[in-house]
């Protein structure tokens, strides 16, 4: 059960979802849904996350209740933050 926290429709947030879409069909197809907060439309959401900085992905189960900040970009990165892969020595 992934969040993804965005500004409307920015470069970032744009780039943040693509990124998020693909990482799922890639490494958990079948197993995941995505919700998408705008906090554009919705900026008192930000609150029960604690979000301080946007697009942030709160992965919510299984728990613990894990964030990653930034446009996911670096696959490896984002796979370490979900707990999808081990931290590389």
């Amino acid at each position: 059960m992934l969040r993804l926290y965005t500004a409307g429709q920015s470069p970032r947030s744009l780039a943040a979802l693509d990124n998020l879409k693909r990482i799922c069909e890639e490494h958990l197809s079948g197993r995941y849904s995505i919700e998408i907060v705008d906090l554009l439309k919705n900026p008192r959401l930000a609150k029960n996350d604690q979000i301080v900085a946007i697009p942030t992905l709160v992965r919510q189960l299984p728990a613990p209740l894990r964030k990653i900040i930034g446009d996911l970009s670096d696959t490896e990165r984002a796979l370490v933050g979900l707990q999808l892969r081990p931290r590389s020595e």
